[in-house]
């Protein structure tokens, strides 16, 4: 059965053009745009029909960068693919890209299909995965280029976490250098581990156990140092590279020095950098456990870098590494000892109403909010024009938005499966009302209308964001 849905008078905005425009969709792809009032736009008819007067259709959001039901510090992220694709829905979001994990000593393989079988069946929206390499040796190497085959074409490589996570230059090299021959992009989480290990051993052989000694130790130097290395050892490989997470005005600094040279360097920074601070990592009692991330939260100065780098196209991209543990028997488990409390943040419903609030501030423009939310990482990991986009062609993923709401950020209304919100009572102006993912309503008016299974796996394509 062919379905029509027709989205009528609305403010269509794409990272290109803002137009007053009727948005027809056809068995979940975009069918056509037209001007509001035009011949065309008048002669559709179509089995549902959407009324946005007053309202921006936007492309749905594509949050690169999730770990759902992810195993850290003992145990694990509480949202699970369901609860968090739904989340991300209510959000505005349409497509995340989540990690799958490479354990030591085992196969790539083995670790992506745990993942498609944790999230097969269970997504409201669609999904893809990069893999995360822990464990760079000739067979993993030689499994990159089979993961690319199959659309898998982003790996993430870490500069920190001795012993769980990290690989060491000569990891890096090498999986740089295969990225270089196969097409894919090579991810860091960029900061010096060993380093980090060192200060925070002397900092609780100290007594200093506080959660905000977590920011403390991981220092913005150590951020950038790593940035810089993995930048010279990118081009040592002739590699592209894309630093995940970037927190620091110093990290953001070798970025900018790196593709003021023409390098293909890119950068993501997350809400978390934008709108929190050190400040929240020392709130009193133990209440600072709740925003402990790494790269960590920096003092509140390094937030103008940061808004900088996205209005200059030093950063490309604004994901969540929505992480979320519970406050309760999940960050507890660092009392005592900040080194114990899992890192991550929830924040997977709140990317893009926080970048709207960002535009009504004049940090950014309403397009380039669609650009780094949207457009941006669709490209980035090629997902685009099917994501990111409200073209002919592309995937029906479309947001009803309405501007002018406004809403408390709460863990009581939140959807997120987390007991608190890194934003709570944070006043901000504009809100989703309805979400489509491939033409079918996952969010209408404001109800969750969506069902675990209607979100399907994406394949992708090599970035496409160089050149």
């Amino acid at each position: 059965m062919s379905t029509r849905t027709l989205i009528r008078g609305g403010l269509v905005i794409t990272a290109a053009d803002e137009t007053h425009a009727d948005v027809l969709i056809e068995d979940g792809r975009i069918a056509a745009l037209a001007a509001h009032g035009s011949g065309p736009a008048q002669s559709w008819t179509a089995d549902r029909t959407i009324d946005a007067t007053g309202k921006y259709v936007i492309p749905g959001g594509v949050d690169a960068h999730t770990h759902m039901e992810l195993p850290f510090g003992g145990t694990f992220a509480s949202d699970t693919f369901e609860t968090g694709t739904r989340a991300a829905a209510w959000g505005g979001t349409t497509t995340i890209v989540d990690f799958a994990v490479q354990s030591p000593g085992h196969a790539l393989r083995e670790g992506l299909d745990a993942w498609y079988a944790k999230a097969d069946g269970q997504c409201a929206i669609d999904y893809g995965f990069h893999m995360i390499l822990s464990d760079v040796n000739e067979h993993s190497l030689k499994e990159m280029d089979l993961l690319v085959e199959e659309g898998i074409t982003s790996f993430k490589l870490f500069m920190a976490y001795p012993g769980v996570f990290y690989s060491d230059d000569g990891q890096i090299l090498r999986a740089m250098q295969r990225s270089a021959s196969n097409g894919g992009l090579v991810m860091m989480h960029a900061e010096n581990g060993i380093a980090i290990d060192v200060l925070v051993e002397q900092a609780l052989a100290a007594g200093h156990t506080d959660p905000r000694y977590h920011g403390e130790v991981r220092r913005a130097l150590l951020e950038a140092e790593a940035t810089h290395r993995a930048i010279q050892l990118a081009r040592v490989a002739g590699a592209p590279l894309y630093v995940v997470h970037v927190s620091a005005q110093e990290a953001v600094e070798e970025l900018t020095a790196a593709r003021d040279k023409g390098l293909p360097v890119f950068g993501e920074t997350c809400p978390q950098y934008l709108f929190l601070s050190t400040d929240n990592l020392a709130e009193p009692g133990f209440e600072g456990a709740k925003y402990v991330c790494s790269t960590p939260l920096r003092p509140a100065e390094h937030q103008a870098a940061l808004w900088r780098g996205l209005r200059g196209n030093d950063l490309q991209v604004v994901s969540t590494d929505h992480c979320p543990f519970c406050f309760t028997g999940q960050k507890e488990l660092g009392r005592g000892d900040f080194s114990k409390i899992p890192n991550g943040l929830p924040g997977v419903e709140n990317r893009m109403d926080l970048l709207h609030q960002a535009v009504l501030d004049g940090h950014i423009t309403r397009r380039r909010w669609i650009e780094i939310a949207c457009v941006a990482p669709a490209r980035m990991f090629g997902l685009y024009p099917k994501k990111g986009t409200i073209a002919p062609g592309a995937d029906a993923d479309v947001v009803i938005y309405d501007p002018h709401a406004e809403q408390t950020l709460s863990a009581e209304t939140h959807h997120m499966n987390v007991d608190y919100s890194a934003y709570e009572g944070r006043r901000i102006t504009g809100r989703v009302e309805t979400v489509l993912s491939r033409g079918e309503p996952v969010i209408t008016e404001r109800e969750f209308t969506g069902r675990s299974g209607h979100g399907s796996y994406t394949p992708r394509a090599t970035t496409q964001y160089l050149g």
